[in-house]
């Protein structure tokens, strides 16, 4: 009779000793963690689709900045379709899917990971050059310039997620020590490469930028509100352009800030001794960024909240509406 029901606590029972045991999380908190990651995937995934259906299907919304947005957009989408899924299936059941799929899965986080950092950075440098060098970003950045980063980005993340899992991939199960496990196992060399490529580089520079542009920022509005009274028209398109440029910059730098609270924990408890319930917390709060930049978009952007309508009541299946769908007043 014991054995039997030691067999039933096992993900498999008939490998008595391989097999790992089920997962035994209390009750309440299982379901509680179930509901709010289940949530934060729907809305993930409905959100982040809004935000790529826009900046694609609007050809007004082709804006070198609108195209870094929609990178990130794809990689929140993946946050919310793969990684979350993945991560309550790992935290309520064997893991019955076998040895690939667990080195897919991996794979995929890393890479995911490593574009919405590589995004953020990308956008600092994007908001810097637009306020700090406002005569030469119309040529410094361009939408073709912006869709190469991109691509560049996605490609080194892929490479670099390759270097870091190699092993990984090549022998998938290596490192699990019984089966219906899934773990991934990182050499004390990856780790640090990663914590100085992922985490110390780009968020030194993210700051960096940020603070330069803040400074620049805060001086031009004390400019602006000291001249407003005395511009020419001429001047006034140009004034208006500054402060389109300063509000994007604003909204820009809350996403950063919002990514930075979420995103610094993950790693600090990597280097740390940290318990298992604040694990799962950091966890639960780096994949809430990725549903809270669609929430801060639909905040401060008239546009999208103005796209989002043509999409929900189905204005974009009218011919034409790719091209005048969006006014151009919504869209500073």
């Amino acid at each position: 009779m014991m054995e039997i029901q030691d067999g039933a606590e096992l993900c498999f029972p008939q490998l008595l000793n391989t097999s790992c045991r089920k997962p035994t999380p209390h009750h309440f908190e299982a379901v509680l963690l179930n509901i709010v990651l289940s949530s934060i995937s729907v809305l993930t995934i409905v959100l982040n689709l809004l935000v790529i259906i826009s900046v694609s299907y609007f050809r007004q919304l082709h804006t070198p900045t609108n195209i870094l947005l929609l990178s990130l957009a794809v990689s929140d989408f993946l946050v919310g379709f793969v990684l979350l899924p993945g991560e309550i299936y790992l935290q309520t059941q064997c893991w019955f899917l076998g040895d690939v799929m667990c080195s897919l899965y991996y794979y995929l986080l890393y890479v995911v990971f490593c574009t919405s950092v590589g995004n953020m950075v990308l956008i600092s440098v994007d908001r810097y050059v637009a306020i700090c060098h406002p005569l030469h970003y119309p040529t410094r950045v361009t939408v073709t310039k912006a869709r190469l980063c991109v691509f560049l980005c996605w490609f080194c993340s892929v490479c670099y997620s390759n270097v870091i899992t190699k092993d990984f991939l090549i022998q998938p199960g290596i490192y699990n020590s019984c089966y219906g496990e899934c773990i991934l196992i990182v050499s004390y060399i990856a780790e640090v490469a990663d914590l100085v490529v992922n985490f110390f580089g780009p968020v030194v520079t993210i700051i960096l930028l940020y603070m330069r542009v803040f400074v620049v920022a805060v001086s031009q509005a004390h400019a602006m509100r000291s001249h407003t009274a005395a511009v020419t028209h001429q001047h006034s398109v140009t004034l208006s352009t500054r402060k389109s440029e300063l509000k994007a910059a604003r909204t820009l730098g809350v996403i950063v800030i919002v990514f930075l609270i979420c995103f610094c924990p993950f790693y600090c408890v990597s280097v740390a001794g940290i318990s298992p319930d604040t694990v799962n917390l950091v966890f639960l709060m780096f994949y809430l960024n990725s549903c809270l930049n669609p929430l801060i978009y639909a905040l401060f952007y008239p546009w999208f909240r103005k796209a989002v309508k043509h999409i929900v009541t189905l204005q974009i299946l009218q011919p034409g509406s790719c091209e005048s769908g969006i006014p151009d007043e919504v869209r500073g």
